[in-house]
């Protein structure tokens, strides 16, 4: 259930860049994601669209609370 509802909100955001980016990062990975990885990944979706945006596009800093290697797994995704 949880899956499901992280899914969803990854993909209905209000930003389209991040509705695609976040969505996309969601359905390859959200599968094979422990228990841990989902509280973080809900983390990153608690985010305000515009703080994630400017960590992912434009270098700015990572909003707290949310681990770096997560945001980078996800920037990394955005290249393939």
């Amino acid at each position: 259930m949880l899956k499901k509802r992280l899914l969803y909100l990854s993909q209905h955001r209000g930003m389209r860049e991040m509705d695609i980016l976040l969505g996309n990062f969601a359905k390859k990975n959200i599968g094979g994601m422990n228990q841990s990885e989902l509280k973080q990944f809900e983390a990153v979706l608690i985010c305000a669209d515009q703080a994630l945006y400017e960590w992912l596009f434009k270098g700015g800093n990572a909003p707290e609370g949310i681990p770096v290697s997560l945001l980078q797994a996800i920037k990394k995704s955005s290249n393939t």
